[in-house]
């Protein structure tokens, strides 16, 4: 069994036992959170298409840590004109684990 869940207006797909990073949100390491933007739901032999959201599904999750991803640069540079930028950019994140997908 697995979820289409919406986090944070992205995407994911869950599947019990699965580590999904995602954007950083504001929770301890061990507290579960719980999602019940679940887009779309695949049993062993059904398929539960939401509109937008399935009604009565859950996914609760746990938090297993956070942290930051790669450095990036930005650089901006226009020819001639005496203008160049330069800006890092590290994002941060969230790890959680998949628990549980609960549909009633």
């Amino acid at each position: 069994m697995y979820a289409l869940v919406e986090i944070k207006g992205k995407q994911f797909r869950a599947e019990e036992g699965a580590v999904l990073k995602i954007d950083k949100i504001v929770a301890g390491e061990g507290e579960v959170v719980e999602y019940d933007s679940v887009l779309l739901l695949r049993s062993d032999d059904a398929v539960t298409l939401g509109t937008p959201y399935v009604s009565g599904a859950r996914v609760k999750a746990v938090v297993e840590g956070h942290g930051r991803g790669e450095k990036i640069t930005v650089y901006k540079y226009k020819r001639r004109k005496n203008y160049a930028r330069k800006q890092g950019h590290r994002q941060s994140y969230s790890l959680i684990r998949v628990k549980e997908i609960a549909a009633t």
